[in-house]
């Protein structure tokens, strides 16, 4: 009975792992460039004399949705879409190049571009320096023009978009990066959409439905822990009773 009380606490706190993560996906459901996290679970047998009838339920490898989330045009110059696969870079707190789907930048005092939430921009060649008393615009391919009071505009910078071969690694930060914790090169093919932003890829009514499940299912698991310990004390009482 031990054994069944143990398997049913293992797929207990595994349904607990997912409703972490579901929670977390339906709170980020208006966070720009949000990709959904997601939960895979697989049954790993009991190895053991005689017959392999329980399973174990053990965590596999934690990604995210690819699909692009829905665009909304806000007409806002320094509000940039990354197309496809695209992203954009920025500079971590701790100084190391990560890469997000959140466009939307703003200068700060210093005359840096940044996004929303401070996030230094990386441009090709490091963060870029927007002129005192300009106009900014990004072009398509990630130029950043500045337009002084003479209406003439220059470029300044060029947003560094990358393209990764393969999925990117999640950190604690919200911030991708690539497996191996390298700098990705710079593609010159990543086009971004002006005046735009990226929602969030979040399915609010198809994670609802996933947490009602995973609850569901919770319940069975604390249900079979019940039952497995009504069974141990009707064990011991019929081998009272029979002693």
């Amino acid at each position: 009975m031990d054994r069944m009380i143990y398997l049913s606490m293992a797929g207990a706190k595994t349904n607990m792992a997912q409703q972490d993560v579901l929670s977390n996906n339906l709170a980020n459901v208006n966070t720009t460039g949000f990709r959904a996290q997601l939960h895979a679970v697989r049954a790993v047998p009991v190895r053991g004399d005689g017959a392999s009838t329980r399973v174990y339920s053990l965590e596999t490898t934690v990604g995210y949705d690819t699909k692009p989330g829905p665009l909304t045009v806000t007409g806002r110059p320094l509000d940039v879409a990354a197309q496809g696969n695209a992203w954009l870079s920025v500079q971590a707190l701790d100084g190391t190049e990560a890469y997000t789907r959140f466009g939307s930048f703003m200068v700060d005092a210093q005359g840096t571009l940044v996004t929303s939430n401070g996030r230094q921009v990386m441009g090709d060649g490091g963060p870029i320096s927007i002129p005192a008393n300009t106009e900014v615009s990004i072009g398509s391919d990630g130029t950043v023009s500045a337009k002084g009071v003479n209406g003439r505009s220059t470029a300044v910078g060029r947003l560094k978009l990358v393209i990764p071969e393969g999925q990117l690694t999640r950190g604690d930060d919200g911030l991708f990066r690539a497996p191996d914790g390298a700098d990705l090169p710079a593609s010159a093919v990543a086009r971004v959409q002006e005046g735009a932003l990226e929602g969030s890829n979040v399915n609010p009514i198809e994670t609802m439905v996933q947490m009602i499940a995973a609850a569901r299912q919770y319940e069975t698991q604390t249900k079979m822990m019940q039952t497995a310990e009504q069974n141990k004390k009707t064990a011991s009482q019929l081998l009272s009773a029979g002693g």
